[in-house]
């Protein structure tokens, strides 16, 4: 099946925004994917209507640059309610309950498409970035948390209740005894997988194994500095990871798996990971490939803008 040709606006520019925890990010592209300009604002911490007025303000700084009017893709974290609209499952809880759609819309007086975070990282790369030459691609934000999301024939997969390609919060497959019942995880359970993937899950295993509290790059850096300890964590990180992408392929088996937030640029995780998960993957094959994102860490507002290519 072919992906889906852009259909572009009057202009052909198209506007996005990355609404994270510490930044927002908004950019402009032309209808073949070109970055015509990108700012970046600091986000107000805990402080929902001082987002609005952020998101406001760099969506009037890119009509202004593009000279006309403009729809506006967001990626935020969490995802609409399909029953109520209202924001649900994000880790900048100051969204939560609030309808974040409809807010923006009647702020901005124009139409605005939103998707998860993760969502908008998978939908980039699968247009034109690392898996634009496959049909099924998992995206995955290793950061402050473990998102996920899936694209299809260069659309994305939403499902029923909106929360396709949730994986940080299944449970740690294959876990060993020392792994149970896991660490506690803001959502409410246990053992979820975002709380071993992510940064702060690293940092917490470092710390649990070695009682000294360092930063998930600060743990890199030791290991590549030759400290054992660090080497043994940044181990069972990879089999952790291993682990929990064996389940996704056992499940979608995607043609492509593509990672992206801080972790993704330590190198070393493209070669151990895809060799540890072939004892976890049920085939005698393992085509699918692990690969760094090629827009890097615009990936993700590129992706919200791509919201309106059809």
């Amino acid at each position: 099946m072919r992906k889906p040709a852009n259909n572009r606006s009057d202009t052909g520019m198209l506007a996005g925004m990355d609404l994270g925890g510490s930044k927002i990010e908004a950019a402009l592209l032309d209808g073949e994917g070109r970055e015509l300009y990108r700012e970046r604002r600091p986000t107000p911490a805990g402080d929902y209507h001082a987002t609005l007025q952020v998101i406001r303000d760099l969506h009037a700084v890119l009509e202004s640059r593009a000279g006309c009017t403009l729809k506006l893709g967001i990626g935020a974290p969490g995802s609409p309610s399909p029953e109520s609209g209202l924001m649900r499952n994000a880790n900048s809880t100051c969204l939560n309950g609030q309808n974040l759609q409809q807010d923006l819309e009647q702020l901005l007086n124009r139409p605005v498409r939103m998707a998860n975070d993760a969502d908008c990282f998978t939908l980039s790369e699968a247009v034109d970035g690392a898996g634009e030459d496959g049909d099924i691609v998992f995206g995955v934000i290793l950061g402050t948390g473990a998102g996920g999301g899936i694209a299809v024939n260069g659309r994305l997969l939403h499902g029923p209740n909106r929360i396709a390609g949730e994986w940080g919060h299944n449970p740690l497959p294959w876990s060993g005894p020392e792994e149970l019942p896991g660490p506690a995880c803001y959502c409410g359970k246990r053992g979820c997988i975002e709380t071993y993937l992510s940064g702060p899950g690293l940092a917490a295993e470092h710390h649990r194994r070695t009682g000294k509290l360092l930063s998930a790059p600060e743990i890199v850096q030791q290991a590549q500095q030759g400290d054992a300890n660090a080497e043994t964590t940044l181990q069972i990180y990879e089999d952790r990871l291993a682990r929990g992408l064996a389940s996704i392929i056992n499940v979608l088996d995607p043609d492509t798996i593509i990672l992206g937030g801080g972790l993704s640029q330590l190198q070393r995780l493209y070669e151990n990971v895809a060799q540890r998960w072939r004892q976890y993957i049920f085939s005698d094959v393992y085509r699918t490939r692990l690969l760094p994102p090629r827009h890097g860490d615009s990936s993700g507002v590129r992706g919200a803008a791509w919201l309106w290519r059809d």
